[in-house]
């Protein structure tokens, strides 16, 4: 394959996954396969992968702001601890057992959808957060923080579960805050990546084209349809990439 069609490739999977990814998740399933089929490693993979999740969690970012949807300082705080773990995983990230963790992930998806179907008795709060955070917050995030510098598939959906059952948020501030803590974590992740070579840049930016744009229109679609459409949009993501992961097609 040229470069040229390289490019056109990568923008256009970049523009789905990066819709994908600002509205419910799970597109590095789709990202990471076709690094690695134009004949990067895993690990090479893994680290360009960050360009794109980068430059989108940026656009999605400014798209939320752009239609005044902000909680910079409940964002900020969450992201601070995410940061530990996500130093800590992206320096430790190594091969695991691809099989097993593709099934493992993939009963942990179907966890997720089973959840978003539990009523929460208190009910969700639609903007601001007055009280004390939960305490069981700030473990959970150092544990995100992990699980996305070292693995990152399937984090999304991870991290709106949390934000939604645990501080009760609705889906477009879950949303909100999901772009901002990935966006936070990915810097210093991106960084271990790059100073142990494990980045193609060419590669990572075509990506990182189309996963902002994709992510500028995702967050506006998010904010005019509301929380209906996203989490129609979450429950389909997280079927699809449950019964991709567990090999059922």
């Amino acid at each position: 394959m040229n470069e040229i069609l390289e490019v056109l490739l990568l923008f256009g999977v970049g523009i789905i996954t990066g819709f994908i990814n600002v509205m419910a998740g799970g597109g590095s399933t789709i990202t990471l396969p076709i690094l690695i089929f134009l004949g990067l490693d895993s690990s090479l993979a893994n680290g360009t992968n960050r360009i794109g999740l980068l430059s989108q969690n940026i656009f999605g970012i400014l798209s939320f702001k752009k239609e005044n949807v902000s909680q910079l300082k409940l964002s900020v705080k969450l992201s601070l601890f995410t940061l530990p773990g996500a130093i800590i995983g992206a320096i430790y990230a190594t091969k695991i057992d691809d099989a097993l963790f593709q099934k493992i992930l993939g009963i942990v998806m179907i966890g997720i959808v089973i959840t978003m179907f539990i009523p929460n008795s208190k009910g969700y709060i639609e903007e601001k957060i007055n009280t004390k955070l939960p305490w069981a917050i700030y473990p959970v995030m150092f544990a995100l923080g992990f699980y996305g510098g070292f693995i990152q598939v399937g984090i999304g959906f991870l991290l709106m579960l949390s934000l939604h059952r645990i501080l009760r948020l609705c889906l477009l501030y879950v949303n909100l805050h999901k772009v901002f803590i990935v966006m936070i974590y990915t810097i210093p992740a991106l960084f271990v990546f790059a100073i142990t070579g494990n980045v193609n840049w060419f590669y990572g930016i075509s990506l990182a084209a189309g996963t902002g744009l994709g992510a500028w229109w995702s967050a506006k679609i998010a904010v005019k349809k509301g929380e209906k459409v996203i989490k129609g949009v979450l429950i389909v993501a997280i079927i699809i990439m449950s019964i991709k992961l567990l090999g059922v097609f």
